[in-house]
């Protein structure tokens, strides 16, 4: 006996979660949803072509409308968030009433904490609400806590993470494989790290450093970004004392953007511009998408998991895990999205065969690092791990 499962989304991301709970999670029953129902079949059609089933049916619906989605989420299992973060606390809501375990991509930790607030409802439910369950925020911190899990006594973890283009376009060198407003969502603000055992704000778009990747990527740089670490920092206080994680781009990319930061270009705060008044984000994204938009290009993933700490007799050891991931020439599903899609499936599935615990958690307790890594590698998706 399978499961039954929904997606909300049927972007890049909500797609890929879509092929891969239909292959890999015994699902007798699969739906997505969009509040454009071409955009649902189109997705629909494209897993079901994949895999030469029918398995996948299309719907469409408002997220804003809490009835219709409460309805459509009666007698699912678990559902994927992939709709833009700002409407993960109203799908929580409407999961707790229909019953139904609910994972999202998240990307925003103040609306994190408002879906861990509704923990009690949804133990009383007999559900399980996990939040930020995609790349980073997503299996970067449940590659730590696996990591963790591979010594006595961690002491530091330090995550570096990010979407490149395969080949590079200037002026740029970068390609969007996600919605815009996510990418300047985490070069706005802070990034919340653990250090020293205690909670610190590190400004976005600072502490800038080298880092190295293997052929084709090569130098890279990587920078704080926002949102990332999640609720790890406050969940692991008391056992590290370092949890932080870093953007990774190509060399130039964050003096530009700290330049249209500086600029007031991602402020949020409407501007008068003679008669008419703009918010400059908004614009941003105008003047920005263009240049950073090529659907037809290839992308890469690079994901590296740094954990150090003691083992059992005192002696210093490190973890090194490591995911670099390619465009699928077989799917056409871009690394972003498998990265992106795939782990959300994956907690998805856990959540439905009752492997998570009840309730409103977060990821990096909810889901057991070695479960995951025994999934993404059931896939054939790439991961490397060395400890010494």
């Amino acid at each position: 006996m399978g499961y039954s499962y929904l997606v909300l989304g049927a972007g890049r991301q909500g797609t890929a979660a879509a092929y891969d709970l239909a292959k890999h999670a015994e699902a007798d029953s699969l739906l997505i949803a969009d509040h454009d129902m071409a955009l649902s079949q189109q997705a629909a059609a494209k897993v079901n072509g994949l895999l030469r089933s029918d398995c996948v049916q299309a719907a469409v619906v408002d997220v804003r409308d809490h009835a219709s989605l409460v309805g459509l989420l009666g007698g699912v299992d678990a559902v994927i968030s992939a709709v833009p973060y700002r409407f993960n606390l109203a799908v929580a809501r409407a999961a707790i009433q229909a019953r139904a375990s609910m994972c999202d991509l998240g990307g925003n930790t103040e609306l994190v904490w408002r879906e861990l607030a509704l923990d009690e409802q949804a133990k009383a439910a007999g559900i399980s609400i996990i939040p930020d369950c995609g790349l980073m925020p997503g299996m970067g911190n449940t590659l730590s806590v696996y990591a963790m899990g591979l010594m006595a006594r961690p002491q530091h973890v330090r995550i570096f993470v990010g979407g490149l283009p395969v080949h590079p376009r200037p002026p740029f060198d970068y390609l969007l494989t996600f919605n815009i407003a996510g990418l300047t969502n985490e070069y706005a603000g802070k990034a919340t790290y653990l250090r020293a055992a205690e909670i610190v704000e590190v400004p976005a778009l600072s502490e800038l450093e080298a880092i190295d990747f293997p052929p084709p990527v090569g130098r890279c740089e990587a920078f704080v970004t926002s949102g990332g670490t999640s609720t790890c920092p406050w969940t692991f206080k008391d056992k590290l004392l370092t949890y932080e994680e870093k953007t990774v781009r190509y060399p130039g990319h964050c003096v530009a953007f700290k330049a249209f930061a500086d600029l007031g270009l991602l402020s949020e705060v409407p501007l008068q511009v003679g008669e008419e008044s703009v918010v400059p984000r908004q614009v941003f994204h105008a003047l920005l998408e263009p240049k950073i938009a090529f659907p037809e290009d290839e992308d890469v993933v690079v994901l590296r998991v740094l954990c150090s700490g003691e083992t059992s007799q005192g002696r210093s050891v490190e973890a090194r895990l490591e995911v670099i991931d390619f465009c699928d020439g077989q799917t056409g599903f871009r690394a972003m999205e498998r990265t992106t899609g795939f782990p959300a499936a994956i907690v998805a599935h856990l959540m439905a065969a009752g492997q998570t615990p009840q309730g409103a958690v977060p990821l990096e307790l909810a889901v057991d690092g070695r479960a995951f890594v025994a999934e993404w590698r059931r896939r054939g998706l790439p991961l490397t791990e060395s400890v010494g």
